[in-house]
């Protein structure tokens, strides 16, 4: 299962989208039953949980905490990625390019963190996400 969770106002998310991404790189990590969640926040629950869990009293752009763990039930559950919606839109005036890309481009960097990679481990598949190769219907 996938959970997409919006706490946040200040942009609209399209569920199925990020449901849809997520579910793609399950699949092609061999992971396609493992759970994980993906959240959409505002600056101040992002701040408090990087200030809780990295000891950085800053707003980030997305945090990734992997779980990697097999539940009782057999259901195998990889974790949880939360982004920072005022963040995310901040960097995609940046560099550019629209709100909703810069989002799909912070939940695969998490995604890859909730797998292992470090930030320069898995770029490939980031670059993979610009070019909409991993987000074809």
């Amino acid at each position: 299962m996938i959970e997409i969770l919006n706490r946040q106002k200040a942009a609209r998310v399209e569920r199925g989208r990020f449901e849809r991404l997520l579910r793609r790189l399950l699949r092609h990590y061999g992971l396609g039953r493992a759970e994980l969640s993906l959240s959409f926040v505002e600056n101040a629950e992002i701040r408090g949980l990087n200030r809780r869990f990295r000891g950085k009293n800053k707003a980030t752009d997305v945090l990734s905490f992997p779980f990697n763990e097999q539940a009782a039930d057999g259901r195998f559950y990889l974790g949880d990625i939360v982004i920072s919606v005022p963040v995310a839109r901040v960097q995609a005036a940046r560099l550019g390019h629209a709100l909703r890309r810069e989002l799909e481009i912070l939940a695969v960097h998490g995604f890859l963190h909730l797998l292992g990679y470090d930030h320069d481990a898995g770029h490939e598949i980031e670059e993979a996400v610009l070019h909409g190769r991993y987000l074809r219907d």
